[in-house]
């Protein structure tokens, strides 16, 4: 099942995926990491856009090892087998330890959040369903306010009312989206009573 790599390291690596039955697998009694309903549901919708993409991780005696949040997807969404690696080479303290390792290292990653942001406008602009990727609407109305790459030139407040303010920014935008980009720039400010002129 598992072969290695030419590397300095002895490095398994699994050499095919194959499909279970839900009523196989066994889950780990002792899981540290819990799933919210919210958050099944969120992977039962990812599961349903992009396919079963990341197998289950099991072990010889059809225990899992990682993937306790895709099983309950699964079987939100009725799903008969699921796509799953056996790890057979690895002892019972390395299973027990990877069952935390997995899911802790995926923590320990950060964002670079302009690119992020840069990203998630974009598909916003293709009228992408941003609930699937996970992010809360504050979370992505955030980052989408963030992301917009401007520089206010000049600035003159009203003395009538010194809350107003008048200012020019500029937008670089991608000639293919331009259009898109103006015309979410003009809904946001007609829904939101802010005056603007887009020249």
């Amino acid at each position: 099942m598992n072969k290695t790599i030419n590397s300095k390291y002895n490095i398994a690596m699994a050499q095919k995926i194959e499909l279970w039955h839900l009523e196989r697998l066994k889950p780990y009694e002792k899981n540290a990491r819990e799933h919210s309903e919210q958050q099944i549901a969120q992977i039962a919708a990812s599961i349903v856009e992009f396919g079963f993409l990341n197998p289950i991780l099991v072990d010889s005696n059809d225990g899992i090892v990682a993937g306790h949040g895709r099983l309950s997807a699964a079987k939100e969404l009725a799903l008969d087998v699921v796509p799953v690696v056996v790890l057979d080479h690895l002892t019972e303290n390395q299973k027990k330890a990877y069952i935390l390792v997995d899911n802790k290292l995926a923590e320990n990653a950060t964002w670079n959040e302009e690119l992020l942001a840069e990203e998630i406008i974009k598909l916003n602009l293709q009228d992408f369903d941003l609930n699937i990727l996970g992010w809360t609407d504050e979370e992505i109305q955030a980052l989408q306010e963030d992301g917009w790459s401007s520089d206010i030139e000049s600035i003159e407040k009203n003395e009538e009312n010194l809350d107003g303010i008048m200012g020019k920014i500029v937008i670089k935008l991608d000639p293919d989206n331009k259009d898109q980009v103006v015309d979410f720039i003009s809904n946001y400010c007609s829904e939101n009573n802010i005056e603007i002129e887009i020249n």
